[in-house]
Parts: structure tokens; C-alpha cells; sequence
């Protein structure tokens, strides 16, 4: 094994940029992410068991981070006596430590006891740390950590507030409007965004006068959630294509051509009413935060649907503004009354956008150099390791022979003899010679004296 230190040009840091491709479907109050299907559990039907990753209640798809708690129930509760308790979701009654053991294969979560370490979960602030919980206290958090597309329909006034003495009835009618807190506190977290994007579009504005003019805080608004963890640093301009579905058919789609955040109409089918509306900007999207904002009201079918709420009661002609209905927003098959329900479904697309630090090390085997193995079958057999031993003298034999396994093209016959090795593996280390890692080699390579080899070893940071 021989060392050798990286040049000044052999270790280069770049970032590597990708556009990977997300899909949600939404149908009959379930989402599914890239075509993924639902895969039922064992172990219960309740909408909070029926699914074998546990993403959401609401059966809902997306990402199970790490997968924890595959095809498991109920939560693991442990109080802080530390006497174990497992509280089930299905509305069960609770049970002891020993039914851990009989096989309720309850959900795993973590805790950490407090003690004067100090040591806790991020979610556990530090005020709420030092005065709810006291020492020998078991703080929990859950698993599994999931993430999944939500939608969140602001209606009929997405700046309505609550009266400041009276907060009866939740949400309260128009003519109780006060200075209390929001009914919608996103809204009101998403002004100050929307306005900041004017330069790209006036549609961002909260309320404009153009084209008749707008007041987003006082017409409806269909809001979508999309996690970070499945667009990266931004959703891709130019990318996002947004389908409803009536029975089967293409309604009509929303698409960002224009690439400033305008969300334009391309009817799918000729039906007299999506078509008439076609090249209206029916929302716009905030790419670095990940949400849509859907502002459309125009009838996109003549039919009529419970898409207000899944039960029968209400229908609505379809409208960007019930787009996504069923997406974690309440409506799901414990509350959906209507079969008719399912003749709607929803499809978003995008491509977003990720940007991964990328080290590049050049290890370099020049000509002269990198020609001694480790490899015990390098020294020919036979010889011996000593030439001299005693109580005061440890003398190596300095005259051992190479194997010499140069090969020729005649039989039973070596070629003269060459300084020649197999590189089988790259190893890394730091300045006080301390292994950070190793780069093996699917084959190794035969490396001759006269030879330069250049390995590149990439490490994605």
C-alpha cells in the first residue's frame, strides 16, 4: 500500500441539478403517489389500519419516511411513571405491558427520558420542556414521519375572523365577522408572499383591479399543499399540468405555459362550458413554497357532483375551486354518502427541482509508482523472510524475488520479468492517516510500471 496526497486541481466541488418528475392522482377521496397502490393491512378495517404504511387516517397516499411501523396499529403510549400503556386508534380499550407480548404488534415510537442532560425532540419546546415536564419524564414523539399532497378549501371568505368576545358558531356567518383570530390563518400567512409575487403576475395580488378586479379575501380559494420533500428547492417553472376528470374524459387542464406562475385553461373536450373559459387563468402557483392556489369558478361539466363535502345533499357543477376534493381534506369514505363521488378525479403533475453538492476526488497511480502489492502471492514462494535472527539482530532477507507472472504467448514459458500489480480497491484518508472511506473496484486493474491510471471517485455531500 503506498500514499499519495491529492494535487491542487485533484479534488473539485460541484452541485448537480435534477428535474425529477412527481405525480399525485386523487380519486374517490384517496391520493395515490406515482401510481403507487394502496396496499391494504392485516391487522384491522378501521380508515386509521386499512393501509400497511399507516401514511395518513384518512388512508392517503405519499412517503413513509424510513417506512417505519409497516403494517402495524394503534399508539404506543409510555406515561411518565414509565409504566407502559397502549392506547389503541381504533377506539379499543387500553392494555397492559404483556399484550406487547401475545401479538398486538402495536405501533414503535421513540421517547427519551428527561434527566439533567437536557436532551428532548425538536418538537418539544424548550418553555414547554422546562415547565410541563419534570425529571424522569418520558416525552414521545410518533412514527411513522409521512408527507402526502393536502388540500384546504377557504370558504365562503377566506379573510373571515371571528368575532373578538363570541366565537360561537365555528366558522361564524358573514354577519359575525370580527377583529377576533382567522378562520383561515393560512390566508393570512400567505398575503404578504402573494404580494411579493406581483412582479411575475398580477394575478398573485391579493386584490387587483384589473380585468373587473379581485379580492382574494373575500371569494373563495381551493389551496394545495405540496411538502418540500417531493419537489426539492422549488417546483420547475413551465412544469405543472393540473387535470380534472369527469367519468373518465378530460375535462379540461390547467398548465403554467407562460412559465410566471398563471395557471391558463386548455379544455380536454368540447362540452360548451370548459371550452368558453379556455385561456382564463383560473389560479397560480408559488413555486419556491410549493402551493397552488385555485381561484376558478366557472362550471368546467353539466353535471353536478357532491364534491362540496361527499354527501349527497350538496352538488356542484365540477370547478378548479373543487379540485382535489378527497386530497386529506376531510372527505374521505367514513363521510362520503354519494357513490356519485367517484365519477370525479384529479391528476397533478410537475417536475421539481433538486440540487445535490457533489465532491469529485482524482486519484491519481502514475508511471514509476503505485508497483508493490499487498497481496502475499506478490513475493515468489519458496524464500526465505529472514536472513539473519538473534538477540541483538533482526535482518530481512534483502535479495527476495517478485513473482514474476508476466504473461507470454508460449506454454509453460514467462515473459521477461515487469513490475506489475492489480489495483483492487482506493482508499481515503485524512491528514493523521485515519480511514474515511473505500472505493473497491468491480474488477481489478492490471496497473504496468510504464502506466498512469487516474481513478475518479465521486461523493454526493
Amino acid at each position: 500500500m503506498s500514499f499519495r496526497k491529492f494535487g491542487q486541481n485533484d479534488i473539485v466541488l460541484n452541485t448537480m441539478r435534477a428535474y425529477p418528475l412527481t405525480e399525485f392522482t386523487i380519486y374517490n377521496s384517496k391520493v395515490y403517489y406515482s401510481n403507487t397502490p394502496h396496499h391494504a393491512s392485516t391487522l384491522g378495517t378501521s380508515s386509521a389500519q386499512n393501509n400497511i404504511l399507516s401514511i395518513t387516517s384518512s388512508v392517503s397516499g405519499g412517503i413513509s419516511l424510513y417506512e417505519y411501523n409497516v403494517d402495524r396499529a394503534g399508539t404506543y403510549i409510555i406515561p411518565a411513571d414509565e409504566s407502559p400503556i397502549f392506547n389503541r386508534s381504533d377506539g379499543g380499550p387500553t392494555t397492559t405491558y404483556t399484550d406487547l407480548f401475545s401479538g398486538s404488534n402495536l405501533m414503535i415510537n421513540p421517547y427519551i427520558t428527561k434527566d439533567s442532560a437536557g436532551a428532548s425532540f425538536k418538537t418539544a419546546g424548550m418553555v414547554s420542556y422546562q415547565n410541563e415536564f419534570k425529571y424522569g419524564d418520558v416525552i414521545q414523539m410518533n412514527y411513522p414521519l409521512t408527507a402526502s399532497l393536502t388540500r384546504e378549501l377557504m370558504t365562503p371568505t377566506p379573510g373571515l375572523r371571528r368575532d373578538t368576545y363570541n366565537t360561537e358558531p365555528d366558522p361564524p356567518t358573514l354577519e359575525q365577522v370580527g377583529s377576533g383570530s382567522a378562520v383561515y390563518p393560512h390566508f393570512y400567512a400567505l398575503k404578504n408572499r402573494l404580494n411579493h409575487y406581483r412582479y411575475l403576475s398580477e394575478h398573485y395580488a391579493v386584490s387587483s383591479s384589473i380585468k373587473g378586479g379581485w379580492d382574494k379575501a373575500t371569494e373563495p380559494l381551493n389551496v394545495l399543499y405540496v411538502p418540500s420533500i417531493f419537489y426539492g428547492s422549488k417546483i420547475s417553472e413551465g412544469s405543472l399540468v393540473m387535470q380534472l376528470y369527469i367519468t373518465g374524459t378530460l375535462a379540461a387542464e390547467l398548465r403554467d405555459s407562460k412559465h410566471n406562475g398563471e395557471l391558463i385553461q386548455f379544455s380536454g373536450s368540447d362540452n360548451g362550458y370548459a371550452k368558453a373559459h379556455d385561456g382564463q387563468v383560473a389560479g397560480v402557483v408559488m413555486y419556491n413554497e410549493g402551493i397552488i392556489l385555485l381561484t376558478g369558478s366557472w362550471a368546467l361539466d353539466a353535471t353536478t357532483l357532491p364534491l362540496v363535502d361527499g354527501a349527497g345533499g350538496t352538488k356542484v357543477r365540477p370547478q378548479w375551486l373543487y379540485w382535489g376534493a378527497g386530497a386529506n381534506d376531510g372527505i374521505n369514505g367514513d363521510t362520503i354518502s354519494d357513490v356519485t363521488f367517484a365519477n370525479a378525479a384529479f391528476s397533478l403533475k410537475f417536475n421539481g427541482m433538486t440540487e445535490t453538492q457533489v465532491q469529485t476526488m482524482f486519484a491519481k497511480a502514475q508511471r514509476g509508482q503505485v508497483n508493490y502489492s499487498n497481496n502475499p502471492t506478490f513475493i515468489q514462494y519458496g524464500q526465505d523472510e529472514l536472513e539473519v535472527t538473534g538477540a541483538q539482530l533482526y535482518v530481512e532477507n534483502p535479495v527476495r524475488k517478485l513473482k514474476n507472472f508476466t504473461s507470454s504467448s508460449f506454454a509453460t514459458y514467462n515473459g521477461p520479468f515487469t513490475r506489475q500489480v492489480y489495483i483492487s480497491r482506493v482508499c481515503i484518508y485524512d491528514d493523521n492517516k485515519n480511514l474515511l472511506g473505500v472505493a473497491t473496484l468491480a474488477d481489478p486493474v492490471l496497473k504496468e510500471d510504464d502506466q498512469d491510471y487516474t481513478f475518479k471517485l465521486k461523493l454526493d455531500i
